[in-house]
């Protein structure tokens, strides 16, 4: 055995090679420079404007200007509102004809008030990194943007609890409690773009929930802006409060229907002293399965992420990157990235060092390496974190975020790709087909999967091979359509595939309470 464990440091313990580049959210990447349809063309046979909504007129920007007292605040520029009007994936665009910026919760409170008597239609918006259309106007929707609330509010260095501004960009956050001796207890690809309030608003998942759990845990309090202008806030709320119902947790997860996040309240942990990223290759799903048992057993407090990704995802982020894979053995079917943190790197590297050492033992593991240092650690996340951007390199993507039982998590792939490819719509190397492929990568610790489609153009045929297949799929499988990045506007229609009748009726009651006017994020959600 310690030969064994001698052979594997000695095959494992260098990546020297490696380019240090890492893809922490590159600022709004875009995936092609094709013009984008309007969303509202597009999906003509979905989707109408309802008339009920207000058209923006003269007075109503006059109010605006009035409350905000800067024009600066105020985007009415056809050129400037583009930016604002699409998502990154370049799928959906909206038509709004106003963007307001405000810089406090009593602004937003008053434009809200304003609209709901109004009945101008708002859609709040964060960072702009969300991947199903929910911050993105359908019609002529007033953006409202979070970006000029931005300010750090305070810190406990004892309790660990940060109170912020939902405009706060994740990364800064990050950066600001590392400073301190912390961590933000979220961590994404896009976090170089994406706000606090933004992902608390979506309960995104992430990189690292296995370890610290998901925003419904960490999220203490929240102070947010009603439809009808009524500032909601339990942003003072202690780790312990059991005084009736938990109003945050119907926020948190939202996607800006019931109310607009304005501040946040979050228990960080202690920043880790010592990380260490491994690198494998596996040949099999099933074995990835087996790595994972064993790296929770064996390395049990200090896992702090596991994710899985076939060799497809690789092979497209490799002509991405432009680079050479960190893996030089040849081509694998399956990779695995491992993150240990604790607070002794002596004592989390052996444990990792063994835990490798029995797995390639037993023949789970092909081949692998461990980074060295930050440099090469960081450029190892750079292969999982540039998957999306890899995705959509070649023209857009379908992105399906979804929940399965993982003996049956990978199996979505393969059916996909097989319905692909009855369709005839598939090449991975030629321009003919409009698909390039499906691939598969996800948090395997928490039952995650992001299929992606990659393709050359959107288009209906694509769409109508893959919805409802993708979705009838998942629901035979007793899975959920949505994991972490929500339903938004793509998957409104299919919400039933995951929810029954009575939860339903349930979600539309409380929106029809809160917001009867129905003027946050219409079109969306359910």
């Amino acid at each position: 055995m310690f030969k064994k464990q001698i052979l594997l440091s000695a095959r494992l313990g260098s990546c020297q090679a490696l380019n240090p580049f890492r893809a922490n959210a590159v600022s709004r990447f875009y995936a092609s420079g094709k013009a984008v349809a309007l969303t509202a063309d597009t999906y003509s046979d979905k989707v109408q404007r309802d008339s009920k909504y207000k058209k923006l007129d003269e007075k109503d920007l006059l109010f605006f200007r009035d409350i905000l007292k800067d024009g600066n605040y105020m985007i009415s520029n056809e050129q400037d509102l583009e930016f604002y009007n699409e998502d990154w994936m370049r799928k959906y665009k909206g038509q709004s004809q106003l963007v307001l910026k405000p810089k406090t919760t009593e602004q937003v409170s008053e434009i809200m008030k304003y609209c709901n008597a109004q009945k101008l239609a708002v859609v709040p918006q964060g960072g702009n990194t969300g991947l199903v259309g929910g911050s993105i106007p359908v019609f002529d929707e007033i953006i409202l943007s979070l970006s000029n609330m931005n300010k750090i509010r305070s810190f406990d260095s004892v309790s660990g609890i940060l109170k912020c501004d939902a405009g706060v960009i994740l990364e800064n956050a990050d950066n600001f409690l590392a400073e301190n001796g912390y961590i933000f207890p979220l961590d994404l690809g896009a976090k170089g773009s994406c706000h606090v309030g933004g992902v608390c608003a979506t309960n995104a998942g992430g990189l690292r929930l296995l370890r610290y759990g998901s925003l419904h845990g960490t999220v203490l309090g929240l102070e947010a802006v009603l439809p009808d202008g009524t500032i909601y806030s339990s942003i003072d709320a202690l780790r312990k409060d059991n005084t009736g119902y938990d109003f945050k947790q119907l926020l948190i997860g939202s996607e800006g229907t019931l109310g607009v996040i304005t501040g946040v309240s979050i228990l960080c942990p202690s920043r880790p002293t010592s990380t260490n990223v491994a690198f494998l290759a596996v040949s099999s799903y099933e074995t990835v399965q087996k790595v994972f048992v064993g790296a929770r057993k064996e390395l049990s407090e200090i896992l702090s992420a596991f994710e899985f990704m076939d060799g497809k995802s690789q092979l497209l982020t490799g002509r991405y990157l432009k680079a050479d894979h960190p893996i030089e053995s040849g081509d694998y079917p399956f990779y695995v990235l491992i993150e240990t943190s604790g607070s002794n790197r002596d004592h989390d590297m052996e444990k990792l060092e063994t835990f490798l050492a029995n797995a390639m033992e037993e023949g789970l593991v092909d081949d692998g390496i461990i980074a060295q240092d930050e440099a090469q650690s960081q450029s190892l996340w750079s292969w999982r974190e540039s998957i999306p951007e890899a995705s959509a390199h070649d023209g857009g993507v379908y992105k399906y975020d979804v929940s399965i039982p993982l003996k049956d998590l990978y199996g979505l792939v393969e059916a996909a790709e097989t319905k692909l490819n009855e369709a005839n719509l598939v090449d991975i190397d030629s321009n003919d087909k409009p698909v390039v492929g499906a691939i598969g990568y996800g948090h395997l610790g928490d039952g995650n999967l992001h299929l992606n489609v990659c393709v050359r153009e959107y288009n209906k045929n694509i769409e109508k091979t893959l919805e409802p297949f993708v979705y009838e799929w998942i629901q035979e499988k007793q899975g959920s359509i949505s994991a972490e990045h929500g339903l938004g506007f793509q998957k409104k229609n299919y919400i039933g595939y995951s929810k029954s009748d009575v939860e339903i009726k349930l979600i539309k009651d409380i929106k029809n309470h809160y917001d009867p006017n129905g003027i946050l994020n219409p079109y969306k959600y359910v």
